[in-house]
């Protein structure tokens, strides 16, 4: 009998001792994240890269250059894609644009079509009014630099909002973010933000902040909600009476 006892408690010591290494939760630690810093655009003072007034990036100006000028129904979206090209993301541009990293403008594919001379080839196709040479100018700098999926914090150093300036702010970012939707030839949902008193109208009304602070379906349409920062300066412009400063 002690024999069989003795014999039970070693069969019982040994399957204890195996099963201590099978446990049902993995105790093993999780490898360390590593954050590329282009990946996202963090908007607190102080993170992510500052902005070099010297190089154009991705995700602050050529995405939202791109889905507010090359996006809408029937054009370059994920939905439509008129000869296969999406323009909403980088890995889309990457994979749908041919030759999109050559400097030969000649054999750049996104660059020809957006300062063809024909009509019937040039993009944005008329009534859509054609990109300005400095956002022509930003797009070949983007390219030039790597065609790189980068960004910046645009707020790195602070965000200051006084004094805030629609020609120094307000215009450009109308002009890039929301003129390709909401131009004269393109008038979505009947809004029009082609010159200073429409931005006004808007401003003062109190449609232009709430459309783009809405939670959901926020402006600009289809591409990244606008940094907390840009959203602020809005605000302050708007707060001081909307000045055609």
């Amino acid at each position: 009998m002690r024999i069989f006892s003795g014999l039970c408690c070693l069969l019982f010591l040994m399957v204890f001792l195996a099963c201590k290494h099978d446990s049902f939760v993995d105790t093993t630690p999780d490898p360390p994240v590593v954050i590329d810093p282009n990946d996202t655009i963090p908007s607190n003072p102080g993170q992510g890269v500052p902005c070099d007034p010297d190089s154009v990036y991705f995700r602050n100006t050529v995405l939202p250059l791109l889905v507010a000028n090359c996006s809408q129904s029937g054009c370059h979206n994920s939905v439509d894609r008129p000869d296969g090209v999406v323009l909403t993301s980088y890995p889309d541009i990457m994979n749908t644009v041919e030759h999109i990293t050559d400097t030969d403008w000649s054999e750049n594919k996104l660059i020809r079509a957006i300062t063809e001379t024909d009509p019937e080839e040039i993009m944005p196709q008329p009534p859509n009014p054609p990109l300005s040479v400095e956002q022509i100018n930003l797009l070949k700098t983007w390219i030039s630099q790597g065609a790189r999926d980068n960004g910046c914090n645009e707020s790195y150093a602070g965000c200051e909002t006084a004094g805030i300036s629609y020609v120094g702010f307000i215009q450009p970012l109308v002009q890039a973010k929301c003129q390709g939707c909401h131009s004269a030839a393109s008038a979505q949902g009947g809004i029009v933000l082609a010159n200073y008193d429409q931005v006004k109208t808007l401003g003062l009304n109190g449609k232009l902040y709430a459309a783009v602070t809405r939670t959901t379906n926020w402006m600009p349409n289809g591409g990244p909600k606008l940094d907390p920062c840009s959203l602020d300066k809005i605000k302050a412009w708007v707060d001081a009476g909307a000045p055609q400063n």
